[in-house]
């Protein structure tokens, strides 16, 4: 859907969406393209990436972000693909890290970059990163990305501490009989070295996301409860979907994201978009709207907020991964993080 939206003037200021919840959370994808190949994310044989010339360039992400954020949008996380692939990435972080109203800039990464990009980004204004580590084993690691990257991860995670990207969460997507094994080794790596870790289950997105092994969080959770001694943490920590749980002793903190077995969908604050300007309303489903051609089409500001305003109407109530798990047949990849 493309076509120009008329300008009301009754609007709304508020992202606010048919079922009441107020949208000020935007995922951002910078690039499809990605150095490693996860498993539940994207084909190891994929080439349909999108044609560079059909890329947002800076100034037309800048632009539609400036009316997101007058209308509401406080924050804002890049993602891809792998993000840090996207050339001269630290400019864009500034151009948006100065948008009036923005009160978050966040950063989703593998970290294989990390480590040359870490100084750039916190300077240009990058808050805080999230790096997706789903094994401490080298072997692995290298099953499920497809690569032994695992030193390099270590070391951008090392710079991203150094330049003060903090707090630092790890995303470990949790697969029975993968690394289901780990997950109280990992919570104790993060607990020694001041990470959070966010435990998340498989969603049926695309074939790879259907064809990962699911584990149901819930176990795990009684499981880390007895043994770490958790309690329930009340604090928000980044806008995002996860129920947090802390040590009683408050050191240690882990998030668990539980679109299957106990959607949040109720509290749903965000929206995605493409790295060729497509807003995804919801992970789960196919709603969407074009902007790009907008943007090159000569549409005014009040249009693109008119356009955000109908986006919005078109937010479904929740997702149908139970229901219907092979509805979505795009990639993780493809709907950006």
């Amino acid at each position: 859907m493309s076509e120009r939206i008329a300008v009301s003037s009754q609007a709304v200021p508020a992202l606010i969406d048919p079922f009441g919840r107020r949208i000020d959370y935007l995922r951002l994808s910078v690039t499809d393209r990605c150095d490693l190949r996860c498993n539940y994310c994207m084909p190891k044989d994929f080439k349909g990436y999108e044609e560079p010339s059909h890329w947002l360039t800076f100034d037309e992400i800048t632009r539609l972000m400036s009316v997101f954020t007058r209308l509401g949008l406080r924050r804002i996380r890049l993602t891809g693909g792998e993000p840090l692939l996207r050339r001269n990435l630290p400019q864009l972080a500034g151009q948006l890290a100065a948008l009036p109203g923005l009160q978050d800039l966040s950063l989703s990464t593998n970290a294989t970059q990390l480590a040359r990009h870490a100084v750039a980004l916190k300077a240009a204004g990058v808050s805080r990163v999230n790096v997706s580590l789903d094994s401490l084993e080298r072997a692995c690691v290298e099953q499920v990305v497809g690569r032994d990257v695992l030193s390099q991860v270590m070391e951008g995670l090392q710079a991203a501490k150094a330049a003060g990207l903090t707090p630092i969460k790890l995303n470990m997507v949790a697969m029975k009989g993968v690394n289901e094994h780990e997950i109280e080794t990992m919570l104790a790596f993060c607990i020694e070295h001041g990470f959070i870790l966010r435990l998340i289950e498989a969603m049926p997105v695309g074939d790879t996301g259907r064809n990962t092994a699911y584990l149901d969080l819930e176990s795990v959770r009684q499981r880390l409860q007895s043994r770490f001694d958790l309690v329930p943490q009340a604090a928000e920590l980044g806008g995002g979907p996860a129920r947090y749980w802390q040590t009683r002793d408050g050191r240690g903190q882990v998030g668990f994201i539980t679109p299957i077995s106990q959607h949040f969908c109720a509290t749903c604050n965000r929206v995605r978009l493409t790295v060729d300007g497509v807003l995804h309303l919801c992970l789960g489903q196919e709603d969407r709207v074009e902007f790009r051609p907008l943007l090159r089409g000569g549409a005014s500001d009040a249009e693109l907020e008119a356009t955000i305003r109908h986006a919005l109407t078109l937010k479904p109530e929740r997702h149908e991964f139970r229901e219907a798990p092979g509805k979505v047949i795009r990639f993780m990849s493809q709907t950006g993080g």
